[in-house]
């Protein structure tokens, strides 16, 4: 699809044009198949740690939105893979420098050229939002729809690097859980009754 016809789908929110850029479910499936995952979120805690080399040993490091990374020590080098949901200027991209992006945001109108015509761009299917706003009773943050996505696949771990649900606020922004619209005692609790049923999953520090 040329960048016109993309501007114009996004623009009059035509979901098929803009799924037809994507790879498939099965395709993303088979990438996480057997793979030891370390998901890095973005909470300021983590820059006091030094979980840097265990994040960079797994199989798939997958980071989120801007993907802040003060220090290889606290959150490691490298970025296979981008879970995003903002909009992001090639001067990040570059500093990321992810093999793949995956757009996770249910508002495609944010989705820019350069991600939509990425390799291996992903569209995260917007009924998946849906069905976590429902559990919840707000909209998913970013970090919980890539934990969602990850755990349905045949992964061998998924291991969760600066998750602390707010407690520390975020790396990106100043902003207070009051500011934000996520319930992050809702996914707290969503994400500990995951790791209490899947033995894959598991939240650094414990």
């Amino acid at each position: 699809m040329r960048r016109l016809a993309f501007l114009l789908a996004r623009t009059l929110r035509q979901e098929a044009p803009l799924a037809a850029l994507s790879a498939g479910r099965d395709s993303l499936m088979a990438a996480l198949d057997g793979k030891r995952v370390a998901l890095v979120g973005n909470a300021r805690a983590l820059a006091g740690q030094a979980h840097g080399a265990d994040i960079d040993a797994a199989d798939l490091v997958i980071r989120i939105n801007r993907a802040p990374m003060p220090s290889p020590a606290s959150h490691g080098r490298r970025t296979d893979w981008l879970a995003l949901a903002t909009g992001i200027g090639g001067a990040e991209l570059e500093r990321i420098r992810p093999g793949r992006i995956l757009w996770m945001s249910h508002k495609r109108k944010r989705l820019p050229w350069q991600v939509a015509s990425s390799p291996g761009f992903y569209l995260h299917p917007r009924a998946d939002f849906e069905r976590l706003r429902a559990a919840l009773g707000a909209p998913p943050t970013t970090g919980l729809m890539m934990i969602d996505l990850c755990a349905a696949s045949a992964l061998a771990s998924l291991t969760l690097y600066g998750f602390d649900f707010f407690a520390s606020l975020s790396l990106t922004g100043s902003r207070s859980a009051a500011q934000v619209p996520h319930d992050f005692t809702a996914e707290r609790a969503f994400v500990e009754a995951l790791a209490a049923r899947d033995g894959r999953v598991s939240l650094r520090p414990r």
